[in-house]
């Protein structure tokens, strides 16, 4: 028997569950699929429960420096790790509830748990039953690279999926990878009190960054006790009693890096192996990720794929845009796609990086005859009063259009201060109107007009 719908989504990631609202709201019976846990890797394993541990380490760290700020702390600052981990499940926990309630209340949604295979562009697969319907949208998600590493497999390794059921303080935790991932996870670590060495294989750490940005991230963990490896391009792993050995080829340091835990985070592969994608002619690329146009259409007419296997965006914020194109283009009689959106993101270390638009380098290789501007949070008073005046502020700028190409706001309140320029950004607007505005005493946000004021041509 044939259960049919008018849609089909799989995976309740960001853009599921508002989608199958969308569509249910506007009078459609939709069938909704989730082989694990509701909400996708933000709600699980990804932004809510990271963010969490996040904010415990913060406060470590700030009633470590107490002192700093005339506060007599007495005794030592103890971290109990089962109750950061409590702390971090009753947060996620709530959040993965909230969705799956909401699904399995909603009017003209059908929720169906199980893993889900494509038996034709029409059909889907889940469990003992065979669903139909003539609009079909996939939003697996994806989960942690492993990489073809030597002696890997004679290792237990943890992935940012696995760290979450750590309830204990590792000894030593050895990070390979030297990203977003990573370095969230190295300060967070090494201020909840574990050892912590970072393994990049190549010269810098965020290597998608500018320059400047990379050493930066570099002096500040530094500066809070992270041991940081770049180079290592031979790297292999082997075990030695109670130790597991990372064996590195660097230009400087020890040949290899003794630890008692090995945390692997070196990038992401979507949720696409066993989707049955060949069944319906759905097409992916040689990385997994499955192939869409601008509209987030597949090959295959009343397919789509929304959120982080189509490769468009590795965010909340972009997965949760995906539903937002999709629906607008469904429902509203609107033509969104992707090429509207500016390409903005922060990295959560502390102080965090706010990042829109392009970095100094893309313009550099575009050759874009551009402006640019940069104040060191030295200079800011707001980070000085805080205590926190790492970082740096930059913008830059079109020297035609003086529309502004792209920022980085690295430093406290970075991942805030970035959207009041990407919403000039948006507006397609000069970078003068952002400069005649007045902004709140004392703020970050208040520099960026007096940083807009010395522009000088990018050399």
């Amino acid at each position: 028997m044939v259960r049919s719908f008018d849609a089909i989504i799989i995976g309740t990631g960001q853009a599921g569950p508002s989608l199958a609202g969308r569509l249910a709201g506007a009078g459609m019976k939709v069938a909704i699929i989730e082989r694990k846990s509701f909400g996708g890797t933000c709600v699980n394993t990804g932004c809510i429960p990271t963010k969490t541990l996040v904010a415990s380490a913060e406060a470590a760290y700030v009633a470590r420096r107490a002192a700093d700020f005339g506060i007599s702390v007495s005794g030592d600052i103890v971290v109990d790790m089962k109750k950061v981990k409590a702390r971090k499940d009753a947060i996620s926990g709530q959040s993965r509830t909230g969705v799956e309630s909401w699904l399995t209340s909603m009017d003209g949604c059908t929720v169906y748990r199980g893993h889900a295979r494509l038996e034709s562009a029409r059909q889907v697969r889940v469990g003992g039953e065979l669903l139909s319907a003539e609009r079909i949208f996939i939003n697996t998600g994806g989960r942690a690279l492993i990489p073809d590493l030597p002696g890997l497999a004679g290792v237990d390794y943890l992935t940012n999926s696995s760290m979450m059921d750590v309830d204990f303080l590792p000894r030593h935790l050895a990070i390979v990878g030297g990203s977003y991932v990573s370095l969230e996870f190295a300060q967070m670590y090494r201020r909840f009190g574990s050892e912590v060495t970072v393994i990049e294989k190549g010269p810098r750490l965020a290597g998608r960054e500018d320059e400047d940005t990379s050493d930066a991230i570099k002096d500040i963990l530094l500066a809070e006790g992270v041991n940081v490896r770049l180079g290592a391009e031979c790297m292999s792993v082997s075990r030695d009693n109670r130790d597991i050995v990372i064996h590195v080829s660097c230009t400087d340091g020890a040949p290899e890096v003794r630890a008692s835990h090995l945390l692997l985070a070196v990038g992401r592969r979507p949720n696409t192996d066993d989707l049955g994608l060949e069944n319906a002619g759905v097409g992916v690329d040689d990385r997994g990720f499955i192939q869409v146009d601008e509209m987030l259409r597949t090959g295959v007419p009343g397919v789509w794929a929304l959120g982080d296997c189509n490769g468009k965006g590795a965010f909340t914020h972009t997965s949760y845009n995906d539903f937002e194109i999709v629906a607008s283009n469904l429902l509203d009689g609107q033509t969104r796609s992707v090429a509207d959106r500016i390409s903005a993101y922060a990295m959560y270390i502390d102080p965090p990086l706010g990042r829109a638009g392009l970095t100094e380098a893309d313009v550099r290789r575009q050759g874009v005859a551009a402006l640019v501007a940069k104040r060191p949070m030295t200079r800011v008073s707001r980070a000085v009063e805080k205590g926190r005046a790492q970082g740096f502020m930059k913008i830059l700028v079109a020297a035609d259009t003086r529309q502004i190409l792209g920022a980085s706001v690295f430093g406290i309140g970075g991942d805030e201060v970035i959207h009041g320029i990407l919403d000039v950004m948006y507006a397609r607007a000069p970078y003068t109107v952002l400069q005649k505005a007045m902004h709140i005493h004392p703020t970050v946000s208040e520099l960026i007009p007096t940083m807009l004021g010395e522009l000088a041509p990018l050399k």
